[in-house]
């Protein structure tokens, strides 16, 4: 049951113009939330239980063992048969094995290389923390190393290779060295943050399918942090590809970056202003922005140098770019 409502008839009569203006708050069911890209982000990062580690183990043990088997008695059909087919058959899975092994090599190599990151970008803090110009010197030395051979850094590495030993200081030859390496590759992490978040905001904004934007935002942000990696000098592979989004969306739901926070303040509200037009445009904006922060995160873990000399990525920047002139051609039309 209701209170009753007391009204002071002695009060003053106030005036229009003292009343406070109304703000227009959008209740939360009609804010966008960016659903497609929290449970991806959310499935991405979800613990592996270790009885179903177990149960995957030991599954795949016994099908490769089976397949093995069967192979086995496959090919030594073939040779009571006919001995040429049973050549051949010998032939063919010998360069299935061939092949298996390079790609087993070629993951292991990725996975080394993604440690080689972080083994740097731990010996530059380090550097720079302790304030020691040998340490700093001999992974900038590394850095080199790293970067030897490519032909877009060849002129950042000209000229850190000519500017580097003039500096006697640690802090400057490090600002100097994220100057002339991570401004070409930064640019390039930049555009391929922004055309995941493009591809994650135009598709939840079209696309009607239930789970359609949910699929679009795994294989978006997979592909993204893989070529961020690539970028860097990572090289992933399809498993290290999968290791590295694992670990950039576990820091994102440890931190709780995955939700709309000071840095999408004004991407909700656009994303809000859409709604009012289309639910699917509101939703597809703050995906969009979401797309961009995992972006940076994946930035920041891939990077062989923390930023400081060069201001880290903003969402706001980067989703505007990403995605000016999608929605508004798309609200015209």
């Amino acid at each position: 049951m209701r209170k009753p409502i007391v009204l002071d008839l002695d009060a003053p009569p106030v005036s229009p113009a003292d009343v406070p203006p109304v703000v227009d708050v959008p209740p939360p069911s009609e804010v966008p939330q960016g659903r497609a890209m929290q449970i991806a982000t959310r499935l991405a990062a979800r613990p592996r239980s270790k009885l179903t580690r177990f149960f995957w183990q030991a599954t795949s043990a016994l099908v490769g063992f089976l397949v093995t088997i069967a192979l086995w008695r496959f090919v030594d059909g073939l040779f009571a048969a006919n001995p040429i087919l049973g050549w051949v058959a010998s032939l063919l899975l010998g360069f299935f094995v061939l092949a298996s092994l390079l790609v087993t090599l070629r993951e292991v190599s990725t996975f080394a290389r993604l440690d080689r990151l972080d083994k740097i970008q731990q010996e530059v803090t380090e550097a720079a923390t302790q304030d020691q110009l040998k340490a700093a010197r001999a992974v900038v030395s590394k850095l080199q190393k790293l970067y030897a051979g490519r032909p877009d850094m060849e002129w950042s590495l000209s000229r850190l290779k000519e500017r580097a030993p003039e500096q006697l200081d640690t802090h400057t030859l490090l600002l100097l060295t994220e100057t002339e390496l991570m401004a070409p590759l930064d640019a390039a992490a930049r555009l391929e943050v922004e055309a995941a978040a493009r591809t994650v905001g135009t598709i939840t904004a079209i696309v009607p399918l239930a789970l359609a934007d949910v699929a679009t935002a795994l294989i978006a942000n997979i592909r993204m942090i893989r070529r961020v990696a690539e970028i860097y000098g990572g090289r992933a592979g399809a498993l290290g590809a999968l290791r590295l989004a694992r670990t950039v969306m576990t820091h994102l739901v440890a931190t709780g970056a995955v939700a709309a926070g000071d840095d999408l303040i004004d991407t909700v509200a656009g994303g809000h202003v859409a709604a009012k037009l289309s639910r699917r445009f509101g939703e597809g904006i703050v995906n969009g922005a979401l797309t961009a922060r995992v972006g940076i995160a994946a930035m920041e873990v891939c990077r062989p140098m923390p930023f400081s000399a060069l201001p880290r990525p903003k969402v706001r920047s980067l989703t505007g770019r990403a995605l000016s002139g999608v929605f508004s051609k798309a609200k015209d039309d």
